[in-house]
């Protein structure tokens, strides 16, 4: 048996699965930033000219990965000797790469980028000599050819490598090793922002709410599906109604979003985001996670738990990412 669905079974038979809590602290806690300033969960700062609007993750635990049956992907095309087939209606779902759902604790202070990179960010570190690649920033559409994008769309057509050279001249702005690409499990936690279900918004999403695909939903789905929208290219990062309830934008849809994480057939079951972030510092020339879906992808390829993977070198024009930043935590008492 798949070593995913050891795990998914006993789960489902002994009541394993724990839910999410908060980590417990006898005191506030507040983070120091290089500039002496200090923040709280949930508050958002910016600390450079060029550096973008960071929000303070709160402490806690989360349970990574999908829980059975939560795609609704209908095709059985996963394991050894699968066949693309349609999955009958009483089998459970289960994509091999998504699990074993597992409990992760939060153990690094971080905050991450409200919104996905723009445009003008990434042009800003080519024009001050930080980056050398100056990537195309149109969209390949049916109906009018190539559409220019605005500064304030998500940037796009970057890679992994990339990424690193724009994080090792942010980190030179700011004063401080501390802007990194998040790791999955840093990623996953923020975009689910306290929530279980199959997205951080409920159990469906909005046309308002996030931009994927209208046609590749329905052709998933094989039904009709007329309130959703086909926009067919990537909106700028402060449109839509897409913030989730810990303010990140877009964590669904919209760009794919590239980690610091390679990629693994299953979840490797951590128990902790310091453990995921050792892993990833110490890998190299893999297939990088990407996290997130896009404007090309179907709904259910934007949930928290789906996974995509892109090589390090590769570019793409659904592809772009967000900022994380390591906070040096203090706690204060509250008898103070």
């Amino acid at each position: 048996m798949h070593s995913c669905l050891k795990h998914i079974l006993a789960a489902l038979i002994c009541g394993s699965i724990l839910l999410p809590v908060p980590a417990a602290s006898d005191g506030e806690v507040s983070y120091e930033l290089a500039d002496g300033r200090r923040v709280s969960p949930l508050e958002s700062f910016r600390e450079c000219d060029v550096c973008p609007e960071m929000i303070v993750m709160p402490p806690g635990a989360f349970l990574m990965g999908a829980e059975p049956g939560e795609s609704r992907n209908p095709f059985d095309i996963y394991g050894e000797n699968a066949k693309v087939r349609m999955r009958g209606p009483d089998e459970i779902n289960i994509i091999p790469f998504e699990h074993p759902r597992h409990r992760v604790e939060m153990e690094i202070p971080y905050a991450m980028a409200r919104n996905e990179l723009t445009h003008a960010d990434w042009m800003a570190c080519v024009e001050d000599g930080g980056c050398t690649h100056t990537p195309d920033h149109r969209v390949l559409t049916l109906e009018e050819g190539y559409v220019a994008l605005g500064p304030d769309h998500p940037v796009i057509n970057v890679s992994y490598l990339d990424a690193l050279e724009y994080v090792a001249w942010l980190n030179g702005r700011a004063g401080a090793d501390v802007y990194r690409l998040p790791t999955e499990a840093e990623w996953e936690y923020a975009a689910r922002s306290g929530t279980q279900t199959r997205f951080a918004q409920g159990d469906e999403l909005t046309a308002d709410q996030a931009n994927f695909s209208r046609k590749a939903t329905e052709n998933l789905r094989k039904i009709e599906m007329p309130h959703l929208t086909n926009r067919r290219r990537q909106v700028p990062v402060h449109e839509l109604d897409a913030a989730n309830a810990w303010g990140l934008r877009h964590m669904s849809g919209n760009v794919r979003e590239l980690t610091l994480s390679c990629w693994t057939e299953e979840h490797l079951g951590l128990a902790s985001d310091s453990a995921y972030l050792r892993l990833a510092q110490s890998q190299n020339n893999c297939w990088r996670v990407a996290k997130g879906g896009a404007f090309t992808t179907a709904m259910d390829g934007v949930r928290p738990a789906a996974r995509g993977r892109q090589l390090e070198t590769y570019r793409a024009n659904y592809t772009g990412f967000r900022l994380a930043r390591e906070m040096k935590k203090e706690e204060r008492s509250r008898r103070e």
